[in-house]
C-alpha cells in the first residue's frame, strides 16, 4: 500500500513537471514531422516525369534538366526518418538539400515558359498542377511541424518543466529558419517580357 503510494505520488509531481507535456509534445511532432517528409516524398516523385516532359521539348535545356535531377539525387541520398529531428546537423542538410531542389524545379519551370508547345502539353500541365499542390501541402505540414515544435521547446526551456526535460534527455528539436523558409518557399518568378524561342518537334 505504502509502495503504491508513492508511485502514484511520483507520477502526480511528473506530470505536474510537464513529463506529459513533453511525451505529448514528441509525439505531435513525430506526426508532423512524418507529414513533411510524406510531402517532400510526393514532390520528388513528380519530378522524374517533368523532367521527361520537358525534356521532349527541350533536350538541349541540359544545365537545367540535369540540374534537377541531381537535386533529386542529393535529396535522396538523405536518409529521412523521424529521428532527423534530434539531429540538428542532419536537419540541416536535409533542408538545404531541398531548397536545391525547390530552386532546380523553379528554373525548370521557367524554361518551360519559353516552349508554348510545352506549355500546351496536357501531361505538363496536369504535373505543374500536382506540383502547385504538392508545394501548398508542403507548406502546410511545414507550418505544423514548425507549432508542434515551438510548444515543444517552451516546454523544454520552461521551468520546473526543464528539469524534468533533463532528467529524461529531452532537448529542443531543431526547426525550420527565416534563411530556408526564404530558400524553399520562394515561387518561381517568370519573365513574361523575356522572347520566346521557337519550340521545337518533340523527341521521340
Amino acid at each position: 500500500m505504502f509502495k503504491w503510494l508513492i508511485t502514484l505520488l511520483m507520477l502526480t509531481s511528473l506530470s505536474g513537471c510537464g513529463y506529459n507535456t513533453l511525451q505529448s509534445g514528441d509525439e505531435n511532432i513525430k506526426a508532423s514531422w512524418a507529414e513533411v517528409l510524406n510531402q517532400y516524398q510526393r514532390r520528388a516523385d513528380l519530378v522524374p516525369n517533368l523532367v521527361n516532359v520537358v525534356k521532349g521539348y527541350a533536350a538541349h535545356e541540359k544545365d537545367v534538366l540535369t540540374e534537377v535531377t541531381e537535386a533529386r539525387a542529393k535529396v535522396g541520398a538523405i536518409k529521412a526518418t523521424p529521428e532527423l529531428v534530434n539531429d540538428e546537423e542532419a536537419f540541416k542538410k536535409f533542408i538545404a538539400a531541398q531548397g536545391q531542389m525547390t530552386g532546380a524545379i523553379s528554373r525548370l519551370l521557367l524554361v518551360a515558359e519559353n516552349y508554348p508547345q510545352l506549355k500546351a502539353d496536357g501531361l505538363f500541365r496536369d504535373l505543374q498542377a500536382q506540383l502547385e499542390g504538392t508545394e501548398n501541402r508542403i507548406t502546410v505540414a511545414r507550418n505544423r511541424y514548425i507549432e508542434s515544435v515551438k510548444d515543444y521547446n517552451i516546454t523544454v526551456r520552461s521551468f520546473p518543466s526543464n528539469l524534468t526535460a533533463m532528467m529524461f534527455g529531452h532537448k529542443a528539436k531543431p526547426s525550420f529558419t527565416v534563411e530556408n523558409e526564404q530558400a524553399i518557399s520562394v515561387a518561381p518568378k517568370v519573365d513574361f517580357s523575356a522572347p520566346v524561342l521557337p519550340a521545337p518537334t518533340p523527341a521521340q
